[in-house]
């Protein structure tokens, strides 16, 4: 989704994230705030920056030798250093590239509240076709321009890139997470995201169904991928008949191998997919699949998965709760793994990580509590407490600290 001006609305005490460790992250130059935006080039550009304006710096990126064209944007520091991966992806612009890494980058500053880390927001995307233009020297030129933004944003991976490609971008900086077991790292983030977003779904079947066994749910999960996969094994583990759908066939087809004898149905196409009785649909691909015309047609009674920006306009979210289907917010559910690349920062633990990604349930039950209470939608809910904690902790950087 891609969180906007919330409700003025006042929080009450009771409406608060539960209590998490503070994060380690690594050392941080403090300089000035620099300039919102470095190197605008036209006017075409400044229109997208004021659309989505409340950037603090948006970095372009260009190497020729390499063939690397990337923009960093960072949304927040209201909470500490920006966080967010980097997706690599053949956009058919720059526009479309440098719209999409800002609404991704304010979404992260809202997962990273959400989450009880001390991290702001920030993204990044390189633009290309990962396939084709993936070169260590690309990797490493984008790894300098992280390390120009002086320890501001931390970049991990995304869609399109890897752990091992973290490895790459940390030879040439020092604020890099998500990077592999044998270079110190937490491995493939996929892991606690598909955990998070089973919560997600257990605790909405809580709220609509009045329990969270779903044994015989039909759940339908669109997009296979590092995050998709894993979440199908979880929800065979606990009962569910398992539609799968996604673009790319080889990938469906894998993931209905995952599990032998499992019930796992494998849609022909969309279409079918989406009629295919859902009780549960989890997006799991790219965002803005539910749009308008989707939220007023879909059959199922929750939408919860691990895609980002899975609404294509609040209205999209308005329907789905005037029609009384219950939307999981993409960014509470499936921040299981920025979690997980930020402990890193203390030396990865896996059982530490993990309870924290569990703790994602209690969250999504405040969420809905809050937005009963209020008459909201559970996205907007998600934004108030989201906007509390960075108000009230970014707020304590008033406070001087001498030395």
């Amino acid at each position: 989704m891609s969180p906007g001006p919330a409700a003025t609305a006042t929080v009450p005490p009771a409406a608060t994230v539960p209590p998490a460790p503070a994060v380690t992250v690594p050392p941080v130059v403090r300089v000035p705030p620099p300039p919102a935006v470095t190197r605008a080039a036209d006017a075409g550009r400044w229109a997208v920056l004021d659309t989505e304006a409340g950037h603090e710096q948006v970095v372009f990126c260009q190497d020729p030798a390499s063939g690397l064209r990337a923009i960093i944007a960072i949304h927040s520091t209201a909470l500490g250093p920006a966080l967010g991966g980097t997706r690599f992806r053949a956009y058919p612009d720059e526009e479309s590239a440098l719209r999409d890494v800002l609404r991704l980058s304010r979404g992260m500053s809202y997962k990273n509240a959400l989450a009880g880390l001390d991290l702001g927001g920030g993204k990044a995307v390189i633009i290309g076709d990962p396939a084709t233009h993936r070169s260590e020297a690309l990797l490493r030129a984008f790894g300098r321009f992280v390390q120009s933004l002086s320890g501001r944003y931390i970049t991990a991976c995304d869609v399109g890139t890897s752990s091992e490609d973290m490895d790459v971008v940390a030879r040439e900086s020092s604020y890099v997470t998500g990077r592999t077991a044998e270079h110190g790292g937490s491995g493939d983030s996929g892991v606690l995201t598909a955990l998070g977003v089973l919560q997600g779904i257990l605790v909405s079947a809580e709220e609509v169904w009045g329990s969270d066994d779903l044994t015989g749910r039909r759940i339908g999960v669109e997009g296979v991928g590092k995050v998709g996969r894993r979440l199908v094994r979880h929800l065979v583990e606990h009962g569910a008949t398992v539609v799968v759908h996604d673009v790319d066939p080889r990938a469906a087809a894998r993931a209905r191998g995952l599990v032998r004898g499992a019930a796992i149905e494998v849609a022909a196409d969309r279409e079918s997919f989406l009629a295919a009785g859902l009780d549960v649909y989890a997006p799991c691909a790219l965002g803005g699949t539910v749009t308008e015309h989707l939220a007023a047609t879909l059959a199922a009674e929750i939408v919860c998965g691990g895609a980002n920006n899975q609404l294509a306009s609040p209205e999209a979210g308005r329907i789905l709760a005037d029609r009384r289907i219950l939307y999981a917010p993409d960014y509470l559910v499936n921040a299981g793994g920025v979690i997980q690349v930020a402990d890193e920062f203390a030396g990865y633990d896996r059982a530490r990580a993990r309870a924290r990604a569990l703790r994602i349930r209690d969250t999504a039950r405040e969420v809905f509590r809050l937005a009963s209470q209020r008459g909201v939608t559970p996205a907007a809910a998600a934004d108030l407490l989201a906007e509390q904690r960075i108000a009230s902790i970014g707020a304590l950087g008033r406070i001087h600290l001498a030395g």
